[in-house]
């Protein structure tokens, strides 16, 4: 047995059948390791103690060990044992009456809050597609489970006062968090696993993907129309009929000629397709599918250091695949990274690619991965090595800031990607799915947006992505019809005003590791209430959006209907109904200052008009905002290159005191409380362009 103190509240448990140091996730570097905590150690025969300021961790090492975390004050937070078993372990967990459990990541869509269910620790497509081995209780203790290998939790269903996660093969290996609230444990997950990643500010405007029969010019009169009719779109979108081969898995893959054709004395010109998109202000997306071993190239760069690495093409083991029962790898190129051959694509214009189910969901039972990792290991670490290997390559190519996109994944995905929820549509289960990836620290999620509800364009365009997916269908907003059209086009002007706000929050959640997105629970803990909202969710800490149904709660506080002005007290269940143009409800906490940027038609647009102001607060209260600006596309803000932006608004006598950044252009300023100040002021001078609301 292996213990290491990471930090006062952060240890780890490892017990060993091999010498491995740690599983695959150490390995290929996905779990961060200098770590050095503080802490005192007793061993007094087979029980030790280890002791920091906070908290105390005795393990009692016999043939059945028994673990006991402790707090301060010496009570205890979490006691247990691990059962060795053949090939692999059980730890039990004593549970206690009224414990909650959240996060495992996507392996469910049936609620957030997971006492009495069994989770099985699987990248399944559709049914599992990201499932997370980190679980927090409401007992302010979370466990994570180092491994790649299948494994189950059982949280209460078969033995309903304990915890057991059952390791039918591999180590031991086991994390456990300590800490005042999911907030704090999420933050202390993402240091160890890492913070999620800072994409390009253009990824926070709208995304269309044109259908999967789409041509070289239906695409081009897809962007015109969004611009002649000024709908705000900042990517354009392919699937897979843009290669010449549907879903070609090699490296190979070339532009279909007929749908396609780029002119072969000029790929990289200004008088193609893509170049006609970048002159209009879109971003190109490109869709892959993969079924290469990724496995060589990160053992080449475990290895390079070593010395000269290499492998031969005849290390080529059987593969499995969905479409045919057995067959021979005869993709791989086992000294050619993957990203290798999207450069040529990347050259001619292409931002970014969609990283497709298929095959990365799929079992591969007869394949050794790399010529020496079996499947039941490298099945679930598959879909973060393709996301790794795609974000560094593309920095390393480019220099720019990556923006990936998958729908699989493991622990450690958030450092790398954003997500779609599948292949699912954008429903209220899609919706459950990015509330369990918030509290598994995950930050940026979407779906393919339901355009034919008010609902489901509601809720689409308000996620932390917004993506319309056509596919193989009519999904242009144009095509709507009299009642919805209007309808996407407001709410797409909307989302292009709360670029600034989603920006700024997107930053804040790479710092910090906190999701951008995240569930009521995460901020409202000691509320019963929360832990079965599963159709609301704060954006950003300012903003709670409600979607699909009209049963809803708001917990504790005071909210501004950001539609109708209306005042609403929280800790309250009621009915609400939208206005008959709207989706679903949009809240303003009290005391929240937003600047919403101007309509832009895409981001980086040339736009002289200024910002709105939005002020809720009530009289006492306080209200602070730091907008963030950056370049956008690089990585100079890791320099210090970026610009903080301070706006505050202090109520605390009968008068109003607004103060906004002098180097930004306001242009608006509207604020909302119950009782009208008796002067308001802005920058040290009696505001007259204020509008003022009473709710």
């Amino acid at each position: 047995m292996e213990v290491n103190v990471l930090k006062d509240n952060i240890f780890r448990v490892f017990l060993k059948k091999d010498n491995k140091s740690g599983s695959a996730l150490n390995k290929y570097g996905f779990l961060k390791e200098s770590f050095l905590g503080n802490f005192k150690k007793n061993k007094k025969g087979n029980i030790s103690l280890f002791k920091t300021s906070e908290y105390s961790l005795q393990i009692k090492e016999e043939k059945i060990s028994e673990v006991i975390l402790k707090g301060k004050k010496g009570e205890i937070i979490l006691k247990g044992k691990v059962y060795p078993q053949k090939g692999g372990y059980i730890a039990e967990f004593d549970i206690g009456k009224g414990e909650k459990f959240l996060g495992l990541g996507d392996q469910t869509r049936e609620g957030i809050e997971h006492r009495g269910t069994f989770a099985d620790m699987w990248v399944k497509d559709v049914d599992s597609y990201i499932p997370i081995p980190f679980l927090m209780s409401n007992k302010n203790y979370g466990i994570f489970l180092n491994t790649t290998y299948r494994h189950y939790w059982d949280i209460g269903k078969n033995y309903p006062d304990k915890l057991r996660i059952i390791i039918p093969e591999g180590n031991f290996d086991i994390y456990f968090f300590l800490g005042n609230g999911f907030k704090k444990m999420i933050m202390d997950y993402t240091e160890l696993t890492g913070k999620p990643f800072f994409p390009p500010k253009w990824s926070f405007g709208l995304w269309f993907i044109c259908r999967m029969q789409a041509n070289d010019f239906e695409v081009i009169s897809d962007a015109l129309n969004f611009r002649d009719r000024k709908i705000p779109c900042s990517v354009i979108g392919l699937e897979p009929g843009w290669m010449e081969k549907n879903y070609d898995f090699t490296t190979e893959k070339k532009w279909h000629p007929e749908r396609f054709p780029i002119p072969s004395y000029a790929p990289n010109g200004p008088h193609t397709f893509i170049s006609a998109l970048k002159r209009m202000g879109f971003k190109l997306e490109l869709w892959l599918c993969n079924d290469y071993d990724l496995i060589y190239e990160e053992e080449r760069k475990v290895k390079e250091k070593k010395g000269k690495f290499s492998f031969s093409e005849d290390d080529r083991e059987k593969d499995k695949h969905f479409t045919e029962p057995v067959k021979m790898d005869k993709i791989t190129k086992p000294g050619e990274p993957w990203f290798e051959h999207l450069k040529k694509f990347i050259d001619q214009g292409v931002d970014f690619f969609k990283q497709d189910a298929a095959l990365q969901v799929c079992d591969h039972p007869d394949r050794l991965w790399g010529g020496f990792m079996n499947d039941k290991e490298a099945h679930n670490l598959y879909p973060l090595l393709y996301s790794k290997q795609m974000y560094e390559g593309f920095k390393r190519y480019t220099g720019r800031r990556p923006c990936c996109f998958t729908v699989a994944g493991w622990a450690g995905l958030q450092k790398y990607t954003g997500t779609w929820t599948g292949d699912t549509g954008g429903g209220e289960k899609t919706l459950v799915a990015a509330l369990n990836l918030a509290l598994s620290g995950h930050s940026f999620v979407t779906c393919d947006m339901e355009v034919t509800t008010k609902e489901g364009i509601h809720y689409g365009f308000l996620l932390p992505w917004a993506q319309v997916n056509s596919w193989n269908y009519f999904r242009h907003p144009w095509l709507l019809g009299n009642e919805l059209y209007p309808i996407f086009v407001d709410y797409a002007k909307l989302r292009s005003q709360l670029i600034p706000y989603l920006y700024t929050y997107a930053y804040h959640s790479h710092r910090t590791g906190l999701p951008l997105m995240y569930p009521l629970v995460m901020e409202f803990p000691e509320d019963k209430e929360t832990y079965s909202i599963l159709n609301e969710y704060f954006l950003g800490r300012e903003i709670l959006v409600t979607a699909f149904g009209k049963d809803i709660y708001l917990p504790g506080g005071k909210y501004l209907d950001f539609w109708t002005g209306r005042l609403y007290q929280g800790r309250k269940k009621f009915k609400y109904d939208p206005p008959e143009n709207r989706g679903g409800g949009l809240f303003i906490r009290e005391n929240s200052v937003i600047p919403f940027g101007p309509v832009i038609q895409y981001v980086g647009e040339k736009n002289n008009d200024g910002y709105t102001v939005l002020v809720f607060i009530e009289q006492g209260g306080e209200a602070e905002f730091t907008l963030y600006e950056d370049d956008g596309i690089s990585f100079e803000y890791e320099k210090g290159e970026f610009f903080l932006y301070n706006f505050t608004a202090d109520y605390s006598g009968k008068d109003l005191t607004i103060k906004l950044p002098e180097k930004l252009k306001i242009e608006n300023i509207i604020v909302y409380s119950e009782k009208k100040p008796e002067n308001i002021i802005q920058n040290g001078n009696r505001a007259e362009k204020i509008t003022f609301k009473k709710v």
